[in-house]
């Protein structure tokens, strides 16, 4: 399958975009990502696919957008896709624990270290709002494009 991108400036950094050949996207990275994705050779540059996308990330670092509607198309485990639909239900300007992701998808207690991986791993930085997430004691623990992105976005969104 073609994987499709291009990339986009923002005030957390370059943001690189992939999409399927349907147009959904799969991957939002930022540079330095924890796991990010890194344009390959067989890839295909089509900066026009991601015009919506283009638009509604710059009105939500405006502070215009508080819900993305864009298609996107991820693939994860049974588990993940679990948790990252619980991380699109965390509306802008909130946050929430990785305890209260785990019983939102009724894992028990002990399942946070996997909500927390499940959570690193998702591929659609800033879209899905995995930034949403902090620790039980409020700590700003975690975020796979790094904390100071964190801070800013949760800065943007009123949250800090």
């Amino acid at each position: 399958m073609t994987t499709l991108w291009t990339r986009v400036d923002s005030p957390v950094g370059a943001l690189l975009l992939t999409a399927d050949a349907t147009g959904a996207l799969t991957s939002v990275s930022v540079p330095g990502q924890r796991n990010g994705r890194e344009v390959a050779p067989d890839w295909r540059h089509e900066p026009a696919l991601f015009r919506d996308a283009e638009e509604q990330l710059g009105a939500y670092f405006a502070g215009e957008l508080k819900d993305f509607r864009l298609p996107f198309s991820t693939a994860g485990s049974e588990f993940r896709e679990r948790v990252w639909a619980a991380l699109d239900s965390v509306p802008y300007g909130a946050t929430t624990t990785y305890g209260e992701i785990a019983a939102r998808i009724g894992a028990p207690r002990a399942a946070v270290r996997a909500v927390g991986g499940a959570i690193g791993a998702n591929p659609l930085l800033v879209v899905r709002p995995c930034h949403r997430v902090i620790g039980a004691n409020g700590a700003l623990t975690g975020y796979a494009g790094g904390l100071e992105r964190k801070v800013r976005l949760l800065t943007l969104e009123g949250c800090l």
